[in-house]
């Protein structure tokens, strides 16, 4: 390991952009392979961050910077997060320290950091579209470069890779795509593509291949020397060997593999003789998540993905000391209805583990369905299963339904179905940057008729509100929820109608309307109100679309009404409740709080919001402003 956590030692020191690579030798490369897994470790242990996927692709990086020119030739990756290495051999070493931190590295590939990154979205299945846009353009500019993205295995189960290579089959442009093949996502890969991929690896001639297992990751005290082993077991029984490449080359693609992504030559070879192709060209490599660190590589769930946080070199334990999360509350009461109600069923998209559906689908492993990164394949399935005489609850992070957007629309409400969607991550979620992001929901999907929306303030309401989705059978129901540890419970004085009020003063000055987590904000600006000589009335809607009727109501019991929401303010909640109360005649001024249209920077989620003036100081600040302004008649802006 290296002596100061912001220097790399050795060979590691030395390489601070994909040219050097090209001046070292077999043995110095091994050993460089080596301090990049020393150095991921010791630095993703201390900040947190994706770890498995980048510690599979340390040989690949390699042997792609140095074959291609990066950043004349343009190097994408499916997703970003396996990005880590390419950011270590292109110069942002230093940047490892604060890596998903405000101020430091993002998680994914940015345009902001270096000339080396083009596509930012970390959304799956989109980089063989990008790229045949790239090789056509090249190619009717009459411009001498290679295109190369590097796709993980389970990309390919969204249906955005096989539109794009029916596209790039079509096409003679020099583009080379790397299928990065470790048979998992987050778990195991799912679909015929992987079965197929998994019968190859069963395939006795097909050990050969991968049985080049190297001892010379070096003797770094962190990753050590891995454990020799064959790579993929052959299973008695298969006769006939089954090879992908007939398949892509059905489709007019040129394949080479498949090869063993651990050994840096014989990646080298593939990618040279790829390049030389005129012609899109299909690397199938081999790899394995977590690969070159025992705890990861004995990590059944995941292979240490994504820890979130600091965790212990040793063990790869976290360090934090658990707390009640809202995937798991959620997880726990889904298995209780699921006890109770047969047709409750449950559908993920490669995201078990992420999203809670796992503890149902080790329960139920008949009621439960991963799609893959397949989002608008889920939510039509689920229409399917809906309209089977089933209730399906879809588990997905909130940013990933906006691909299915079309499907909820026009296949599950249109059709009014009961299919309830449980968005986790929704709101600011922080370190994994704007595109992780689940603060557009409830503008996008307010917009869908027969919709309803709940948001849950703490682990009570969440099981409260989960229960009442699935017993809705008129049509489609979303429950929000965001990342990390619940709030903690925050009883209500009294229920109106479905809105709980949870603060009442004598005075009914403010109208605080309160969406979900931001309960706690709300009631800590309501008190810091108070103390100016307002009268405070704070309420939890709780089912924030349609508009409980009942808001109109108490707004118009009241002088100011202020909505906070975790979400886009353009079309959100506060803009709902300001058209329920102009339908209904009530002329209560109305202001918002939330999340401004944009694509705003990583970091904590309490480091954003505060960016945001979304905090209890801000609020209470504005609102008192407001109010005074009505006091003394001056018109409000």
């Amino acid at each position: 390991m290296s002596d100061s956590p912001s220097t790399p030692a050795g060979l590691l020191s030395s390489i601070t952009d994909p040219g050097d690579l090209k001046r070292l030798t077999a043995e110095q490369l091994t050993l460089l392979a080596a301090e990049i897994r020393d150095f991921l470790v010791a630095k993703v242990s201390r900040t947190g961050g994706h770890l498995g996927p980048n510690l599979g692709v340390v040989e690949v990086t390699l042997a792609l910077h140095r074959v291609f020119d990066s950043p004349r030739d343009k190097i994408l990756f499916d997703t970003g997060h396996q990005a880590y290495v390419h950011k270590i051999v292109t110069g942002r070493q230093d940047g490892f320290d604060l890596l998903r931190q405000r101020g430091g590295l993002t998680g994914y590939p940015s345009q902001a950091e270096s000339e080396h990154d083009l596509i930012e979205n970390s959304h799956a299945s989109t980089a063989l579209s990008y790229a045949d846009g790239l090789a056509k353009a090249f190619a009717l500019r009459g411009e001498d470069r290679h295109v190369v993205a590097v796709v993980g295995d389970g990309a390919l189960t969204g249906g955005m890779c096989w539109e794009a290579l029916n596209n790039i089959a079509a096409t003679r442009n020099r583009l080379v795509i790397v299928v990065n093949d470790n048979g998992r996502s987050y778990a195991p890969t799912i679909g015929g593509l992987a079965d197929h991929l998994s019968t190859l690896r069963l395939n006795p001639g097909y050990e050969k291949v991968l049985d080049l297992v190297k001892d010379a990751l070096g003797q770094t005290p962190v990753v050590g020397k891995p454990v020799f082993e064959v790579l993929h077991a052959v299973k008695k029984g298969i006769k006939d060997a089954i090879s992908p490449q007939p398949m892509f080359e059905d489709l007019g693609l040129k394949y080479i593999g498949p090869v063993d992504g651990h050994d840096q030559q014989a990646m080298e070879s593939a990618l040279r003789r790829a390049k030389g192709f005129d012609a899109p060209v299909i690397v199938h490599a081999v790899t394995r998540k977590g690969y070159g660190y025992r705890p990861a590589e004995q990590d059944e769930a995941d292979c240490l993905h994504g820890p979130g946080s600091a965790f212990d070199v040793e063990t790869g334990k976290l360090l934090a000391a658990p707390t009640l999360k809202w995937t798991k509350v959620f997880s726990e009461e889904l298995v209780r209805i699921a006890d109770e109600r047969p047709d409750v069923v449950g559908i993920t998209a490669a995201m078990a583990e992420p999203t809670g559906i796992a503890a149902l689908a080790q329960k139920y492993p008949e009621r439960t369905y991963d799609v893959g990164i397949a989002e608008q394949h889920a939510a039509t399935s689920a229409a399917g299963l809906a309209m089977g005489g089933l209730h399906p609850v879809v588990a997905v992070y909130a940013t990933f339904l906006n691909r299915a957007f079309d499907q909820v629309l026009l296949d599950v409400a249109m059709h009014r179905l009961p299919v309830t969607f449980v968005l986790d991550r929704a709101g600011i979620t922080g370190p994994d940057g704007p595109s992780h992001y689940g603060m557009w929901d409830m503008s996008v999907f307010g917009v869908v008729p027969g919709l309803r929306i709940a948001a849950p303030r703490d682990a009570v309401t969440l099981r409260e509100e989960l229960r009442e989705a699935v017993a809705v059978d008129d049509g489609p129901t979303i429950v929000r929820f965001p990342t990390g540890a619940v709030a903690p419970d925050t009883p209500a004085i009294r229920r109106v109608g479905q809105v709980d009020v949870l603060r009442e003063d004598s005075r009914q000055d403010v109208l605080v309307v309160a969406v979900g987590s931001f309960a706690g904000l709300a009631l800590d600006a309501a008190e810091r109100i108070a103390e100016q000589g307002y009268g405070v009335t704070v309420v939890d809607p709780r089912w924030v679309r349609p508009v409980p009727i009942e808001l109109t109501g108490l707004a118009a019991q009241h002088r100011l009404v202020v909505t906070c929401e975790d979400g886009v303010r353009a079309g959100g909640v506060g803009d709902a409740v300001a058209a329920a109360l102009r339908d209904a005649g009530v002329a209560t001024p109305l202001r918002d709080f939330g999340v401004p249209v944009g694509f705003h920077p990583h970091g904590s989620r309490t480091e954003i919001l505060s960016a945001l003036g979304l905090t209890a100081q801000d609020v209470a600040r504005d609102v008192v402003e407001w109010a005074s302004s009505l006091e003394t008649s001056i018109p409000v802006t």
